[in-house]
């Protein structure tokens, strides 16, 4: 249950928000409706995303690979059910992501998968645990722009986890189409 009311004052931004929300995604995202009691922290985080849809310097599936990492470490259960929904609507193999809790037992992961989903995880660790060593392998495969926006999607998407996590947003309606669980711990 939210630790905040989701309904905010119905200002000009927040119906906006809630109009977009609508058209895009079926519902108004509970993350949005949080926010919508401070609307400069709305407007704030609506142009960060805008922002971020534009970065293509990483791959969109390393990229999407990365970010459930980062959500299930985090065990941001509103994440992992947007995130393999937006994920899966973009293109992203559902398999994959729904094998990311368990990514070191499973086959379905390219040598490159791998090193970004244990990069994702350590960076996500408290405190992060991100090496030498796993920044140079993914510089072996790639570009320093591509390194930049892979770290960066994954401090997002701490950022947001740990946001809805600590307002007790939970799942609200996407696990319908997604079955994977948010871990608390990544698997040894």
């Amino acid at each position: 249950m939210a630790r905040i009311p989701l309904d905010p004052p119905h200002t000009p931004l927040y119906r906006l928000t809630e109009w977009y929300s609508r058209g895009r995604f079926g519902t108004v995202a509970d993350p949005a409706a949080a926010m919508g009691h401070n609307p400069r922290v709305l407007l704030t985080s609506v142009r960060q995303e805008m922002s971020l849809e534009r970065w293509h310097a990483l791959d969109p599936t390393l990229k999407d690979l990365a970010t459930m990492a980062a959500a299930v470490t985090i065990g941001c259960s509103w994440c992992v059910d947007f995130g393999y929904w937006i994920s899966t609507r973009k293109g992203t193999d559902p398999v994959k992501l729904r094998d990311v809790p368990r990514w070191r037992n499973s086959d379905r992961y390219t040598d490159l998968e791998r090193q970004v989903l244990a990069y994702a995880e350590a960076v996500s660790a408290t405190p992060p645990a991100a090496t030498d060593e796993m920044v140079a392998g993914l510089r072996a495969h790639l570009s320093d722009a591509a390194l930049v926006e892979l770290t960066m999607m994954v401090a997002v998407e701490n950022s947001r986890s740990r946001f809805n996590s600590a307002l007790g947003l939970t799942s609200q309606g996407f696990r319908d189409r997604c079955e994977v669980p948010a871990a608390t711990t990544p698997a040894s």
